[in-house]
């Protein structure tokens, strides 16, 4: 028997298709009757109950309108706008090029006060150095076939890391050994890269952990993710930006971040693995 693990995305638009039943049952109403009502194929209202099919919001004012509901209809249309937020595409978010994505997320950033972020191959965005973030954006450039602005993203990152020496801001990072030996760009880059580590973990405004390879651990997280004060978590595919924002999930993400944490390294014990791993590169023999 196997699972199917949904999206955030999909598990909203299948709550909110869930509601609608309820909504219509409710109201002493059969789907093919709704569906005759409203002018729509029998189908229709099934493909929307299951959440085949994200209705759109002058679909959900006919709903509540049919059953006699009308009083629901703004908190329905609010749900189905969070829907639409939680998965963004990365091709449409940068089709001006790759400066704009770096710069979707900077009033979320001022806004928060505790980070939590997970990494498992990659150094953190907020914790680059120029080259490395330079080494890993050309790629995501070619990639996604966005306009060539690498020298304006690059620097719009580095204007983004301001906020890790702000007061009253709080990073608490886990990242895998892994990422510590995945390279992007030359031997000398992954190099600077580790020795900006070891400068940004002595900064008041942030612990950084790292999970040693090789150890008994309780889980393993299948993607990186960001929780933003506990309210709010973003997680990156290869092609979108998926932001949760439904409670319990946010408890979940929580809960992982929990056990991660359980088995990470902090202080000179982290700092070993660093510099051990920076003098098992090319240019240090």
């Amino acid at each position: 028997m196997s699972t199917r693990q949904l999206s955030p995305a999909r598990q909203a638009a299948e709550a909110l298709g869930r509601r609608l039943r309820e909504i219509r049952t409710s109201a002493n109403l059969t789907g093919r009757a709704l569906a005759a009502e409203a002018g729509w194929h029998y189908t229709k209202v099934s493909r929307l109950e299951h959440g085949g099919k994200t209705p759109t919001e002058e679909e959900l004012r006919i709903w509540c309108r049919i059953c006699d509901t009308e009083d629901q209809t703004l908190d329905l249309i609010a749900t189905l706008r969070s829907i639409q937020s939680m998965y963004q595409e990365f091709r449409r978010q940068t089709h001006a090029g790759m400066k704009r994505l770096m710069q979707v997320h900077v009033p979320l950033y001022e806004q928060t006060s505790l980070f939590r972020i997970y990494e498992h191959n990659v150094i953190p965005g907020l914790f680059q150095t120029a080259d490395y973030a330079a080494a890993m954006l050309s790629f995501w450039i070619s990639f996604l076939e966005t306009p060539n602005d690498l020298e304006a993203s690059v620097t719009a990152r580095m204007e983004r890391q301001r906020i890790i020496y702000q007061a009253g801001k709080h990073f608490s990072v886990l990242i895998e050994e892994q990422s510590l030996r995945t390279w992007f760009g030359t031997a000398e880059v992954q190099a600077g890269q580790l020795d900006r580590l070891l400068t940004v973990m002595s900064l008041p405004t942030v612990s950084l952990g790292i999970i040693p390879m090789m150890i008994e651990r309780p889980c393993v997280s299948s993607t990186g993710f960001w929780i933003f004060d506990d309210e709010l978590v973003c997680l990156e595919t290869p092609t979108a930006n998926i932001e949760v924002t439904r409670p319990s999930e946010v408890k979940l993400y929580l809960r992982m971040f929990g056990h991660l944490a359980s088995v990470a390294v902090h202080g000179k014990v982290a700092r070993h693995i660093i510099t051990s791993v920076a003098q098992e590169l090319p240019s240090a023999k």
